[in-house]
């Protein structure tokens, strides 16, 4: 028996925003951690990030990096990303078309900051900024950090590294593998318009 997505437009709406709501809450979603793609010219990037937010009602996604992030320069040339997501159990590949904002030391950031565990704030209090070149293996924390050793109010100095992006959705790619047939869907939500693809 197919499910009820499998020739059903609304319906694959319906399963992707349930899957990206589930996966800001479950460590365990596969939905979690999506590929974030970002390019500028021949200056091209990808890495795993971690969903931090799904709004359907006003089509944003949200993760968060660190200011100095290289991806942060990048997106500061080009707002332009992809970001996509695979569940191996459910056979389901989105692959999602964003528009990116930086946001740092401003309403949202604060907003996501405060939301931010302890041990969580510690990668915004390195020294060097991510893809620093070492001369040995390092987390780039001092000993105290690698062993959280500081305090709530101490890792307030890596509020001015912490950043939040915002990633408002232009379209959605589906993909949904089935022994009985594939079925591959597109939704435009800049002309506001569905259609299916040959997968």
């Amino acid at each position: 028996m197919q499910p009820a997505y499998y020739e059903d437009l609304g319906e694959i709406q319906n399963k992707y925003w349930s899957m990206l709501d589930d996966a800001v809450t479950n460590r365990g979603s596969p939905f979690r951690i999506p590929v974030f793609i970002c390019a500028h010219q021949d200056e091209m990037d990808g890495r795993i990030v971690v969903l931090r937010k799904a709004d359907r009602k006003n089509n944003l996604l949200q993760f968060h990096t660190d200011l100095r992030s290289p991806k942060v320069d990048i997106l500061k040339k080009n707002k332009n990303a992809s970001l996509v997501f695979y569940d191996k159990e459910e056979k389901i590949q989105l692959r999602v078309k964003v528009e990116c904002q930086i946001n740092n030391q401003n309403k949202i950031s604060q907003e996501s900051w405060k939301k931010t565990q302890h041990i969580s704030r510690r990668c915004y209090l390195t020294d060097s900024a991510p893809g620093t070149i070492s001369d040995d293996p390092t987390s780039g924390m001092i000993s105290k950090l690698e062993d959280f050793d500081y305090t709530m109010e101490q890792s307030e100095e890596g509020y001015r590294n912490f950043t939040v992006v915002k990633c408002k959705i232009k379209s959605f790619e589906w993909l949904y593998l089935a022994a009985k047939g594939h079925r591959r869907a597109k939704f435009d939500l800049e002309t506001n318009k569905s259609f299916w693809l040959v997968p």
